[in-house]
């Protein structure tokens, strides 16, 4: 399963924090999202499949189906 491309930040953001992050209050138009690890996309999902054993698909069918 592939990462969705039309998937708003908001929503994302949303989905993320099913799995321990929280949406920090914004300024301007950006969302900020906190966790006690920082990163990219890329790393926050490696950090999210090592965290809960899974691999990427599951952890994308978790958030995205």
């Amino acid at each position: 399963m592939k990462l969705p491309r039309d998937l708003s930040g908001e929503e994302l953001a949303q989905r993320l924090t099913r799995l321990g992050y929280r949406i920090s209050p914004q300024t301007g138009g950006h969302l900020r999202l906190e966790t006690d690890q920082g990163g990219t996309l890329r790393s926050i999902l490696k950090d999210l499949e090592a965290h809960h054993g899974l691999t990427r698909n599951q952890l994308l069918k978790l958030l995205f189906d």
